[in-house]
Parts: structure tokens; sequence; C-alpha cells
């Protein structure tokens, strides 16, 4: 069994091919169980253990299995190590023999990207070329390069509630040749803004929807719990809202808050990335549209297959 790094996992992976691997896996007919949530009681520590099983259909030729195991022990900062870690598990469908295990933590920040740019690929207007990535931390420079390979952006504000933090991230990015630039007025940015990417751990919203353009498009991937918030009630309101998964109407902040609140109803959620994914809709370039994500081990699957499709053609 190989043991798959996250410099191995950046080598072989681009958004472009990762992309299109999500758009048919949402297409297709993989299971997805829920995922397994424990919360987890040590002395003097407190964490959550995540189990993500899935695994392709009978209809893929050469399936696989597979699953991924995060931990989540918020007092680790305290020790010097992550706070969130895992590892994926990957076997073949056939047998069930185990295969591969990647790093989780790497192959959860590619996918997640992937999963935003996928909905944009649908949401946001085809000439979208000014995009704000609000929040400075691990997701950031993924979000930003999976969405300039979908979009023609040609500039990035980035702003962060540490303003040196974000001009750090921006000159990095700026040295790779990506047009980021960072900024402290976020209001400003996100008036002018087609796209606009937020990826915090906020819990009271940054983003107000009376801040959205015409034919904006809003990208909400934090707010990963019910006690946090990326964006307004007036945010959601004014968009045609997407979720990636139906779990998104009840984990996570945004979306479920909102509909904890009364501030938006079922009846507002336009539909899933699945239903994006194989039943497109017209995108009236006037509209302002919102996308949510809170992670589906779907994605993790379709991300590990193709890093070991990738591995073995190398062997």
């Amino acid at each position: 069994m190989r043991v798959v790094t996250s410099a191995e996992i950046d080598r072989v992976l681009t958004f472009p091919v990762l992309i299109d691997a999500l758009a048919e896996a949402f297409r297709g007919s993989m299971v997805t169980p829920v995922r397994h949530h424990h919360e987890v009681e040590r002395p003097g520590a407190h964490g959550t253990l995540l189990l993500m099983p899935s695994w392709t259909g009978p209809a893929i030729q050469d399936g696989f299995l597979g699953v991924k195991v995060v931990t989540v022990f918020p007092e680790n900062g305290t020790r010097s190590l992550p706070s969130v870690m895992g590892s994926y598990l990957l076997m073949d469908g056939s047998t069930g023999e185990p295969v591969s295990v990647l790093d989780g933590a790497r192959l959860t920040v590619w996918r997640t990207a992937a999963a935003s740019a996928l909905a944009a690929r649908y949401l946001a207007r085809e000439d979208a070329s000014r995009m704000v990535m609000v929040g400075a931390g691990a997701l950031a420079p993924f979000l930003i390069r999976a969405h300039i390979s979908q979009r023609p952006i040609r500039e990035v504000a980035l702003w962060n509630h540490r303003s040196d933090k974000a001009e750090s991230l921006a000159a990095d990015l700026a040295r790779e040749g990506l047009p980021v630039t960072a900024v402290t007025d976020l209001e400003t940015a996100v008036r002018e803004a087609d796209l606009v990417s937020c990826a915090t751990l906020s819990t009271a919203p940054v983003v107000k929807g009376a801040w959205l353009k015409e034919g904006a498009h809003l990208d909400l991937v934090g707010a990963f719990n019910l006690k946090m918030r990326e964006a307004d009630d007036e945010a959601l309101r004014r968009a045609q809202v997407y979720i990636d998964t139906p779990a998104a109407k009840s984990e996570g902040g945004d979306v479920a808050v909102a509909l904890q609140r009364g501030a938006i109803t079922e009846d507002h959620i336009r539909g899933t990335l699945t239903d994006l994914c194989r039943n497109a809709p017209h995108r009236d370039p006037a509209v302002i549209t919102a996308f949510k994500s809170v992670g589906t081990a779907l994605e993790d699957l379709a991300a590990a297959m193709v890093v070991w499709r990738s591995l073995a053609k190398s062997l």
C-alpha cells in the first residue's frame, strides 16, 4: 500500500482536470452515506472524529471505495499541532484491498476549492474578471487558483481581518504570477467584484448583501458550524442560492442559520451541485447567485481517484 504525500498530490493535480472529475462524479452514481460524527472526550481535551465514506456505483469500471478520517481537536494549538488532521484510505472497489493512504488535509483543500469553482462554472458570469478573496488561510490560495482556472479573472483583491497576513499571502501569490493584491477596504472591493469567495472562521457576517452588485456570484466556503456566518441574511435573500448537498440546509452557517431564523425558506434554495451538473440553468447576467458548501465524501473519493490514477501512469 502506497503512502501519498501532500507534495505528490500537488504534483499530479490540476484544477481543470479535478473540476471535470468532480462534475462527472456529481452527475454519476457514487454512493455517499451520511458522514459519521462523534464527539471524543479525553482528559483535558475535547475533540471530534469524522468518518466520511463513499464508493463508486456498479456502472463504473475499475471502481474504488474510500473513507476520510478527520479529527478536530481545537486545543492542539497549545501543543504546536494543527487542530484539524486527517488521512484518506483508498481501496479497490472489487476486492476491498487498501491501495493507498493519502494526505487528507491536502486532498481536502484541493477538492473544496474545486467544488467551489465547479459551482462558479455554472453560476458566475462568463466574463467575471474581478474577484475578492475573503480570508487568507490555507484554503485561500487554492480557491484563487481554482476560480482563475474557470473564469477570466484579471484582478484578485485579498482581504483578511489581519491585514499583515493578507499582505504576506498576496506577495507570495504575486510572485507566482497571480494578479493578487491585498486590500483593507472590504466593502469597496466587494462592491466592484464579479466573484466573492469567503473562507473564514468568522462568527458574524463579513459580507453584506447590500454590497453585492448585479450579476455578482458569492461563494461561501467557511462557516462550518451553526455558530459561524460569512454573509448576512440580505445576501442570501438577494441571491439565487445553490448548495453542494442537502446537508447544507442543516450543517454549517449561512444557509442553515438563515433557514432556522426564517430569513429564507427552503423554496429559496434553487438546487444542489448535482442539479447544476445534470441540468445547468440559464444564467441571467443581472442576477446575483450564491453557493454554499459544507463538503461531501463524494468529492474526496473523486479527487483521490484522480491522484491515484495519475500516479499509476507514472509508475
